[in-house]
């Protein structure tokens, strides 16, 4: 019968519900004011002048907390308390910027992933005198080299010509060796340019074959020249030793202590100095401290647009994914419930407007 069916089915709803109403209802997760540990890491976790607390990570727990009917408060710490915290089980919640490791994972637990990024590079701009690059560049050892085997090259045609017109055209390539490959020598470099001043031209029939092929490789040769002395010229006002991170052992590296770079470094045998907070290491950057801070890339960005824009920037590239997640004590009754609050909230498009109010994106 269709009847008894649709009984069943809405006795099986009833009972999902009640399932999670009762979870939801637990005492583990209602009965009590959770203790939520956090620290400011904008824009996930921001404290303003009241006390308030908000940003990416602050705004996603209120709203499963919303859902649950969980009560709570927060408790500030540093990344050393809130990961102790969750460890020991002494913090219900940990809800700032924390990365999921290998490491962390063995200590504690994390919900699903909410924002995926990587690890970011913050230097300092250095927009140095721009005819002192042009300069650097004209004497670089690539640009000297060229210069030579094209010299080398016109001497070559001009001598090749020389060698033909030096009895038929005397007066033009006469004079002795010196005086007529000399004469050949500008005869072949104003050609290539096509300059061609007239005052001296090749009259035998050898000469002119060599002249005629000169010509076709002269437009071709003095367009890859030109591109190479526009590329010289049209240099970058940004002089940085670092372009990713396989730079980094050159220079004098930053990061913050306890974090997802610090591990990185350490275990790629990079030195490295460390601070309390992506401020500190900023201002160190711009101090001339050290030359390079090795964070998480959202928290660089923003605290740059906020403290530091025009004098320090975030190289383009990330490096080492990281994934944002919500830290949980070792087998917390309040995992999967949070989990599949989370996966709902951030699946909807209210989320992609908290990204974008926070990261622009």
């Amino acid at each position: 019968m269709i009847f008894p069916r649709y009984i069943l089915f809405a006795f099986a709803l009833m009972v999902s519900f009640g399932a999670s109403m009762v979870e939801a209802q637990d005492p583990a997760l209602s009965d009590r004011t959770l203790i939520v540990g956090t620290k400011e890491a904008p824009p996930f976790a921001m404290k303003s002048a009241d006390g308030t607390w908000t940003g990416i990570s602050i705004d996603l727990w209120r709203q499963i907390a919303t859902d649950l009917n969980l009560k709570y408060e927060f408790r500030e710490t540093d990344l050393k308390g809130l990961v102790d915290g969750v460890t020991s089980s002494s913090l219900d919640v940990a809800v700032a910027a924390l990365t999921i490791t290998p490491e962390r994972e063995k200590a504690f637990d994390f919900t699903h992933p909410f924002h995926t990024t990587g690890l970011g590079i913050a230097m300092a701009w250095k927009a140095g005198n721009p005819w002192l690059a042009v300069l650097k560049r004209f004497f670089s050892p690539t640009f000297l080299k060229v210069v030579a085997t094209l010299s080398v090259l016109l001497l070559a045609v001009g001598m090749l010509v020389w060698w033909f017109e030096r009895k038929r055209n005397p007066q033009q390539f006469g004079g002795g060796p010196a005086n007529g490959i000399g004469s050949a020598f500008w005869w072949s470099a104003v050609t290539m340019t096509t300059v061609g001043y007239g005052d001296k031209a090749p009259v035998s029939l050898a000469g002119r074959v060599v002249a005629l092929i000169w010509m076709f490789a002269g437009i071709i040769m003095i367009s890859g020249f030109t591109a190479a002395i526009a590329s010289s010229l049209t240099v970058t006002q940004l002089e940085s030793p670092v372009k990713g991170p396989e730079d980094l052992p050159k220079v004098r590296v930053g990061t913050i202590k306890d974090s997802t770079g610090a591990s990185y470094l350490w275990e790629n045998r990079i030195g490295y100095q460390t601070y309390q907070t992506a401020l500190e290491g900023l201002q160190a950057v711009a101090e001339g401290k050290i030359q390079a801070l090795v964070y998480d890339a959202p928290l660089l960005r923003y605290l740059i647009n906020q403290k530091f824009k025009g004098r320090l920037q975030v190289l383009p590239n990330t490096f080492l994914r990281q994934d944002y997640g919500i830290a949980l004590p070792p087998r917390s009754p309040l995992r999967e419930t949070v989990n599949r609050v989370l996966l709902q909230k951030i699946s909807e498009s209210a989320w992609q407007d908290t990204m974008y109010k926070y990261l622009g994106e």
